[in-house]
């Protein structure tokens, strides 16, 4: 049993209002599939530019991906301006710069503008490395963040209860509640005369003249325009299908006092990632908010990972019990650029944030909603989900590309060497039974349910994760719950049931 709620903080601490299923068929102008802040802020920009939207989300708005993200909305983004001038050019990174920075604007504009109490404070944002040899890289980078236009220094110290050996600076940017920030704006989408829909998860895709879209209870909907706005894109998957890397990360929070309080957000990619910032949580104390220990979704050793990241956060800060732990999923893509855009007619998508969903998913609200109604956004070319960057992606495409093929044949193999006879109470194994591939898991009192281990998405094996005991899929993220259904997506089906 981990230390601490398997909660996120941002789920306990706000309720949303219920929205109904829909239920009947219906004919809309725009869709937009997925209730997170991609989906309801392209949703929100679309209603108050004149052209309503209807969200369809699969279980609850803003508590998926986003309810479990750490809040930190920077442009400045690690590792990613230098090597986006180099292979890209200057112009690409300044549209870059100016698409993030004017993101955290942007939220700050409109929660101050609808009223929204989501804890905004405005911190500085650092990027910083401890080994004094990568110091020098450190400051290559910080060049290239100026040379796009963003006001960033480097600094040998900082806030930080511990030494580094050098950082890049940039000043007001935000750390707020995004759930509430994002139910905020999704009563604001109602009231304005867009819909949302919950539980309604879309299974089917069928484009035309007008997008047929069918729901898990049998509801169609015909739409004009279709936003997929899910964290692996549900459909449209040939074009992305190599281009997206799933990964996890796992965040603690925990109270500390007000004058141990570093005051500003931190990130560096050591260490296998670590992001510090903190929130108001009552009086005289903040909450604490560490993330880090990035994994690929299946990997195993939660645990472990959880138990590195504690024994980190207590050497470095005076924190007392852990009050909440969870983990967040993202997407990384082979060029380090998210995919925002037209796919297809009529058809767009916004995937692929790299960690930065905050920035990423304002920015994307307001790039769809510029083309669905023809005020384009300068950055448009650089997020289109159809553009060739052959040198910079090929390698890192290549690599997804025979990793799902060894996961595929190494998985075939372990499956046939575990001994389900060995399970207990609690976990989970992929083994061989009578000639087929079973998810096998044995629950708290001693019953074992069987299901196909393959992913209706994509027919990779599944593995179990014993710490938050479900099914994960390694290739393209899929998270389903012990007895098979969608925690998740790409996919759309549950595990196959069997006997």
């Amino acid at each position: 049993m981990l230390e601490g709620s398997a909660q996120s903080y941002w789920m306990a601490s706000s309720k949303s209002p219920e929205y109904p299923t829909l239920t009947e068929d219906i004919e809309v102008d725009v869709v937009v599939i997925g209730g997170g802040i991609a989906g309801i802020t392209t949703a929100w920009e679309l209603t108050r530019a004149g052209r309503p939207a209807i969200v369809l989300e699969a279980d609850r708005i803003v508590a998926g991906v986003t309810g479990f993200t750490t809040g930190r909305l920077s442009a400045l983004h690690p590792w990613v301006f230098a090597p986006l001038r180099e292979s890209l050019g200057a112009k690409a990174a300044q549209l870059y710069a100016r698409s993030q920075q004017e993101a955290v604007e942007h939220a700050a504009q409109i929660a101050d503008q609808l009223g929204i109490q989501c804890d905004l404070e405005r911190r500085p944002s650092y990027l910083y490395v401890e080994p004094a040899e990568r110091a020098d890289d450190l400051k290559a980078e910080t060049a290239a963040v100026r040379d796009a236009g963003l006001p960033a220094g480097f600094v040998n110290e900082t806030s930080l209860p511990y030494d580094v050996a050098g950082a890049v600076k940039l000043d007001k940017q935000i750390q707020f509640h995004p759930r509430r920030y994002l139910l905020g704006l999704a009563q604001d989408l109602v009231r304005g005369g867009g819909r949302i829909y919950e539980h309604t998860r879309v299974v089917d895709l069928v484009q035309g003249r007008r997008h047929r879209l069918t729901t898990d209870s049998g509801v169609t909907v015909l739409a004009r325009e279709v936003v997929i706005a899910t964290l692996f894109p549900v459909f449209s998957r040939a074009l992305l299908d190599f281009r997206l890397v799933p990964l996890r990360e796992l965040v603690i929070a925990a109270p500390i006092a007000e004058e141990d309080d570093p005051g500003a957000m931190f990130i560096t990619r050591e260490d296998n990632t670590r992001s510090v910032r903190t929130a108001p949580y009552g009086e005289e104390q903040r909450l604490l908010l560490i993330t880090g220990e990035s994994f690929a979704p299946g990997s195993g050793q939660t645990a472990e990972r959880h138990r590195l990241l504690l024994n980190w956060t207590r050497r470095h800060f005076k924190i007392g019990d852990i009050h909440y732990w969870w983990a967040a999923q993202d997407l990384d893509t082979t060029d380090k650029i998210p995919y925002v855009g037209r796919v297809d007619d009529n058809l767009y998508v916004a995937t692929g944030y790299a960690r930065s969903g905050m920035s990423h998913g304002i920015m994307s609200g307001r790039l769809l909603a510029g083309l669905l109604t023809g005020e384009e956004q300068p950055w448009t070319d650089l997020y289109a989900p159809r553009r060739k960057h052959p040198i910079r992606e090929a390698g890192p495409a290549l690599k997804v590309g025979l990793s799902h093929l060894r996961r595929r044949v190494t998985d075939h193999v372990r499956a046939t060497r575990t001994p389900v006879s060995e399970l207990k109470p609690g976990t989970g194994t992929v083994a061989r039974l009578q000639g087929r591939v079973c998810a096998t898991y044995r629950d708290d009192h001693g019953t074992t349910h069987v299901l196909s281990a393959r992913c209706p998405h994509s027919g990779c094996l599944v593995t179990f994760n014993d710490v938050e005991r479900v099914w994960e899929c390694p290739c393209h993220g899929c998270r389903f719950a012990a007895d098979g259904s969608v925690i998740q997506g790409p996919a759309t089906m549950p595990l196959e049931s069997l006997k």
